[in-house]
């Protein structure tokens, strides 16, 4: 026991490790004998053939042949590698066996060789402090003059900032030791079976991986925020049926919370690519009462009780599905005229975002309030005990009588995360959209058009502005206003920063737009029902917000 507790050196560690290495590469060569002709034959074939296809060098007829051929030396490698699979398996299967019966005794006597070092380093940082406290402490007694007392402490503190650095160096050589005594019997998997692992040894190699490369700073700076809302959420699930007599943590306040968040989960992607290109919109807000209170004058439930600029508008005579998809078509029209304008100032004329938009804030709110002078429009069509409204139709909610019901306006928000995310993740929009935001004139000098990614971004989010009025019209059956939406440009704006949509541009995710959408209407909700002041709420949002930003900001100085 004392022989594996010892500290290793390097030509002891290469002895315990030698008969492994001796006995698996001699397979591997045998292996690699029989994969010649085959496995490494088909693969520089199907190389030679995918790079036939692009090449243009080659005349048509000259490229056939040449595929002609290549594809009779594949059928012969192929063969090759058929004929040899088993063997190489039996190999392989031998090879493996060897490792799992003899490596574990290696790695073992390196772990216990690294905590010898671990501790012997810091032993020899704790003896190196000593001497140096005492040499300055002695140094110190003989000096009179301030001046040189003041500088002797100066050099003190950095020769004791150096031994710190050592010490630290010496424990990343120690977890270094390590990490390549646990890499090394994949490596020799890796060559084994060219790179396939089996999921249980992928996930031994990710594991390993997130503990060498985690730093509790990093950690805290990526999580610290999601930390302090879960701590504060399991307060409140604690103290909800202790103060209020509520559980927070029911089925139905879920499906309630999914079914709040569906809405601003499309105005938050909307803001999210306006975010990714270093900019923002204060108009998400305003877009929101323009768009509920068209959609219900379009679906209201008979004549339009109030005017627009003193018309008064009367849509009963079309079918009822026509017009929800005619209030669908107005709300998004509506919306992509304002973003498509505040788009065009900030891409033509290098207008920021923020003034850009909060023009249109105040067109759309001045335009709204006095063409409809400010009153609401009632409920739209909700159906009778015979007829299905058109919330049932659109948005109705599935499960027994009596029972929990799913909200399906949640099916809404699930398909706007999936598209946006395609764009975002799989075209070159989306490519050209996170290359801009990260560094606009580089992105330019390759190639791609600045103008067309801001308009598209603005215009995209218009239309996401208008789907998401357009829901929250129906959820909420009408009662569309000018004033209706206050406010929801900073609880979108929230969730995008709190989900690290960075506002330095072109870093952000989908999951995590997703994930701040749910956090702060979950936190509204909860509130809530806990009876916090709604004005104490803006307070919490406040603070979670500056918080939010303030982590971005020390990981963007971080990186640079």
């Amino acid at each position: 026991m004392a022989d594996q507790t010892k500290i290793l050196t390097a030509e002891q560690e290469r002895e315990l490790r030698r008969p492994i290495d001796d006995y698996v590469g001699g397979i591997q060569e045998q292996i690699n004998a029989l994969r010649k002709d085959g496995t490494d034959r088909v693969i520089d074939i199907q190389s030679a053939l995918d790079s036939l296809k692009r090449d243009r060098i080659y005349t048509a007829q000259e490229k056939e042949a040449r595929r002609a051929k290549l594809q009779k030396e594949l059928e012969q490698a192929k063969a090759v590698e058929a004929k040899n699979k088993n063997e190489i398996a039996k190999l392989i299967a031998g090879a493996e066996g060897y490792l799992k019966a003899n490596y574990n005794k290696y790695f073992q006597a390196v772990e216990a060789s690294c905590v010898q070092e671990k501790a012997q380093a810091q032993a020899k940082y704790q003896a190196t402090v000593e001497q140096l406290n005492k040499a300055h402490q002695e140094t110190v007694a003989k000096l009179t003059d301030a001046q040189e007392i003041k500088d002797e402490k100066y050099v003190h503190k950095n020769r004791l900032f150096d031994a710190k650095m050592q010490l630290a160096k010496d424990l990343q050589d120690v977890k270094d030791h390590r990490h390549a005594a646990f890499e090394h019997q994949y490596h020799l998997i890796d060559l084994l079976r060219m790179s396939k692992f089996t999921f249980g040894e992928s996930a031994a190699q990710r594991w390993e991986n997130y503990k060498y490369n985690f730093n509790i700073r990093n950690f805290l700076l990526r999580n610290g925020l999601y930390l302090a809302i879960a701590v504060v959420f399991i307060a409140m699930c604690i103290l909800a049926p202790t103060v209020k007599k509520v559980d927070l943590l029911t089925p139905n306040n879920i499906l309630n919370i999914l079914q709040q968040a569906s809405p601003r989960m499309f105005l938050a992607l909307g803001v999210a690519g306006l975010i990714m290109l270093a900019g923002t919109d204060l108009s998400i807000g305003r877009m929101m009462g323009m768009g509920i209170t068209a959609a219900t004058i379009v679906m209201h439930k008979g004549i339009n009780t109030g005017g627009v600029f003193g018309y008064i508008f009367d849509f009963t005579g079309m079918p009822v599905i026509a017009r929800v998809i005619l209030a669908l078509v107005v709300c998004i029209v509506l919306c992509t005229i304002f973003t498509t304008i505040a788009g065009f100032f900030t891409a033509k004329f290098k207008m920021h975002p923020f003034i850009s938009t909060m023009s249109t804030m105040l067109m759309i709110f001045g335009l709204t309030t006095y063409a409809t002078k400010g009153v609401s429009f009632g409920g739209i069509e909700s159906g009778t005990a015979d007829t299905p409204g058109i919330p049932d139709m659109i948005i109705p909610k599935l499960g027994p009588e009596g029972g929990t019901k799913f909200p399906t306006i949640v099916l809404w928000a699930l398909a706007a995360v999936v598209i946006v995310w395609f764009i975002w993740n799989k075209t070159t929009f989306g490519k050209n959209l996170y290359a801009v935001g990260g560094n606009p004139e580089a992105a330019s000098v390759s190639g791609i058009s600045v103008f067309k990614v801001t308009m598209g971004a603005f215009i995209m989010a218009g239309i996401l502005y208008g789907f998401g009025s357009w829901l929250e019209c129906i959820r909420m059956t009408g009662s569309g206003s000018a004033s209706y939406g206050q406010g929801w440009e900073m609880d979108a704006i929230a969730a995008c920063v709190v989900g690290g949509v960075s506002f330095t541009g072109g870093i952000g995710k989908i999951s995590g737009v997703v994930t701040g959408v749910f956090i702060f209407t979950a936190l509204t909700y909860s509130l809530t029902t806990l009876g916090i002041d709604a004005n104490l709420q803006f307070v919490i949002s406040g603070v979670i917000i500056l918080v939010a930003v303030m982590l971005d900001c020390l990981k963007y100085v971080q990186k640079k």
